[in-house]
């Protein structure tokens, strides 16, 4: 059975039911999603959950507030990483954190 994993990325103006694509190998089934902040995030995630995705790798722009944030949705039933940006290209050189901070 072939690994189901998601990559979830954060640009302005995505719709995680219009922006996403899947890919299908031997080995690895990878669903790509884009959203618009961590909360958008969050919902996608619980939905990437119930359709069994087993690992989920997010973009740069999530810093380590908000790769927290996914981690606590997904608990123990997903791995989750991130790749790593201190200033993001895509979100005008700041981090997720920066840009998504709550009060």
């Amino acid at each position: 059975m072939a690994l189901k994993a998601a990559f979830i990325f954060l640009a302005p103006g995505t719709n995680p039911a219009e922006h996403r694509s899947v890919v299908r190998t031997p080995e690895v089934e990878l669903t790509t999603i884009g959203v618009t902040n961590y909360e958008q995030a969050e919902k996608v995630v619980q939905s990437l959950l119930d359709q069994g995705i087993q690992a989920i790798e997010l973009c740069g722009g999530f810093g380590a507030a908000g790769t927290a944030r996914i981690a606590a949705v997904a608990g123990s039933r997903a791995a989750v990483g991130a790749v790593r940006f201190d200033i993001h290209p895509g979100l005008g050189g700041k981090s997720g954190d920066q840009v998504f901070a709550q009060a």
